[in-house]
């Protein structure tokens, strides 16, 4: 009975301190596509990507009921950080949806603008009002609106040094660029929901030391993680035993936050709970220089030579981009090429049989064929169509029109080359079913690949890699240009496995390097991967992602066509940036990329 009181009570004083409109809210995840096209077409950083932003501490004045309530401690505001744009993962703060989502293009709008971090926050949005309203004039007839609707929103019954603030703040949000300065008050304004953060918390990859992670990219299930950025800082190890002290009273852990620095060992049967994690300010996390599991680390460390793949040369020097310095950094990564050292020869595996002789059949119609070429004025036949025409002309006294009587025929050739190149990563080693891999999936796209190729004729390679640093990139060869497809290539084939990590820009480069030796007029790059580009090292986040970016620019400048195939379900949130709006595909269901994937390339090469 109590408990239900308590419910019933909370439920009531959370209604009436709460002034949302959850019916007419609007949630980023409805326009997050929409989000990341107009952020980037009004001139946002490309390589920035959109997730929803932590809610935050305010310190301003809150009501009577709102305290009374415990509530409306946080709020969720906009700001940016080297790696990502952050928005309200929902907005509910006006009574229409249109003004919700209206709310939501001008933040956008705001961010996209390049603003002074050094300015006073008043004054820096302000200045990033009037370039929006100068760039898009379209957008005054929304901001008018949303300063309408939110101005009688805004706390009246202020003390005297808040009530300049609040003062100030309307000033500026109705005339843009009048304010110079905010007035000094006991505590902060009121949250300005049409501004961007005045203190955004400091980005994750500027916080981070420069010590190597422990906890390595490895294989499980494929789930969707909420897309949320939290707060973190680090901190040292907790000393002593493991877990709670043996003799303490449970009533003053008054919360999951409260009790901090436990070291909590990763052998236990449960995690802790991640719904309790989501509420705390600030996640505290700490390295005590152990991997989780020693099963995990020795599936991450380098195998033994007897096991591994055999090394073919040196490796090969290659550049990488540092996209803080803007420079090209000449002879960073080392690719080593690879092959795998046993992999006796196989035939097609029986459950691809029917088909791949289903895709034999329907690529046979893209072999070279013999076309002949009529009306020609030297050939081996003669047209016979031609000559009539001629003779009847001439018959009919018609002056005979100039043209060849014979026909020629002609082989018409498909003049292209067709390079694949698939990641090889333990993040293939996820499961998508209860019976198939990540990997399962890649090794029979790899087989029905290449018997759909090899009924075309066209010139194709296939190749692999993972990478663990930069000194090594390992670069799988299944299949060389100049080799015919056979038993010993898909032995090659069956015998990939993941590992290791994902620095793509490196592998990238030294396949375009392969397919520019090729002297077709069309060369295909096809990448196939199911994640970001990620190692351990700084290639993680935003320099990955650029490095590739400027490898696949590179690949262009050599005449070739670059083209991702990913599984990666968030892959719309990067690809564009890095391939542009036309050169990726997602395939929602991964079972499907094996059949997929052929008739992909049938359309690319038509």
């Amino acid at each position: 009975m109590e408990e239900q009181v308590g419910a019933l009570w909370h439920k009531l004083i959370t209604g009436a301190a709460d002034k949302r409109y959850p019916r007419e809210a609007v949630s980023l995840e409805q326009i997050s596509k929409t989000a990341g096209i107009l952020f980037r077409a009004w001139g946002g950083d490309g390589g920035l990507a959109v997730k929803s932003a932590v809610a935050t501490q305010h310190g301003a004045k809150r009501s009577l009921l709102q305290r009374i309530a415990g509530s409306h401690l946080k709020t969720e505001l906009t700001w940016l950080d080297g790696e990502t744009l952050n928005l309200p993962a929902t907005i509910d703060l006006f009574p229409s949806k249109q003004l919700n989502r209206d709310l939501y293009l001008w933040l956008i709008a705001l961010s996209a603008t390049e603003s002074d971090p050094s300015l006073p926050w008043i004054v820096r949005n302000q200045r990033a009002t009037l370039e929006v309203l100068e760039r898009f004039p379209g957008l005054l007839g929304r901001y008018q609106r949303l300063v309408d609707a939110l101005l009688p929103m805004r706390p009246q019954r202020l003390a005297q040094g808040e009530r300049e603030q609040e003062a100030a703040i309307c000033a500026a949000l109705k005339f843009p660029g009048s304010v110079e300065s905010l007035p000094a008050a006991k505590r902060p304004p009121q949250p300005v929901y049409l501004w961007l953060h005045p203190n955004p918390p400091s980005s994750p990859a500027a916080s981070a030391n420069n010590k190597e992670p422990q906890n390595h990219e490895a294989g499980g299930d494929v789930k969707n993680i909420k897309d949320r950025r939290y707060q973190a800082e680090r901190v040292d190890m907790p000393q002593g035993k493991d877990g709670f002290m043996m003799m303490f009273r449970a009533e003053s852990i008054l919360s999951w936050a409260e009790y901090i620095k436990v070291n909590r060992p990763t052998e236990e049967d449960q995690p802790p709970d991640e719904g309790a994690a989501e509420d705390l300010d600030r996640m505290s996390v700490a390295q005590d220089g152990k991997t989780s599991a020693s099963r995990l680390k020795f599936d991450l460390d380098l195998p033994c030579e007897a096991s591994d793949d055999l090394p073919i040369g040196e490796g090969i020097l290659l550049p990488e981009w540092h996209y803080k310095k803007q420079l090209m950094q000449p002879a960073h990564c080392r690719v080593q090429p690879m092959l795998a050292r046993h992999a006796p020869a196989l035939p097609l595996p029986a459950h691809l049989s029917s088909t791949a002789r289903r895709l034999r059949g329907q690529f046979a119609a893209l072999t070279p064929s013999k076309v002949w070429f009529k009306a020609q004025f030297d050939g081996s036949e003669l047209d016979l169509d031609a000559c009539v025409q001629f003779s009847a002309d001439r018959i009919g006294g018609v002056q005979a029109r100039e043209q060849g009587l014979y026909k020629a025929h002609h082989y018409r050739d498909r003049d292209l080359a067709c390079l694949l190149l698939a990641d090889l990563s333990l993040s293939t080693d996820a499961h998508i079913s209860d019976n198939a891999r990540v990997i399962d999936v890649i090794r029979d796209t790899l087989f029905l690949f290449s018997e759909a190729l090899s009924a075309t004729g066209d010139r194709f390679a296939l190749y692999g890699f993972s990478s663990l640093k930069r000194e090594n990139i390992r670069f799988h060869i299944l299949k060389e240009f100049e080799r015919k497809y056979n038993d010993e290539v898909r032995g090659r084939i069956a015998a990939i496995k993941p590992g290791f990590y994902t620095r793509m820009g490196a592998a990238i480069r030294h396949a375009s390097q392969l397919l520019a030796k090729q002297p077709a007029t069309q060369k295909l790059l096809l990448i196939l991967t199911d994640g970001k580009p990620n190692d351990l090292d700084q290639y993680e986040g935003r320099y990955g992602v650029e490095d590739t970016r400027a490898a696949i620019h590179e690949a262009r400048q050599m005449g070739q066509r670059p083209f991702c195939v990913t599984i990666d379900d968030k892959g719309s949130s990067y690809l564009p940036h890095l391939f542009g709006v036309n050169g990726y595909v997602v395939i929602r269901k991964p079972s499907e990329l094996p059949r997929e994937l052929p008739l992909l390339y049938a359309q690319l090469t038509r």
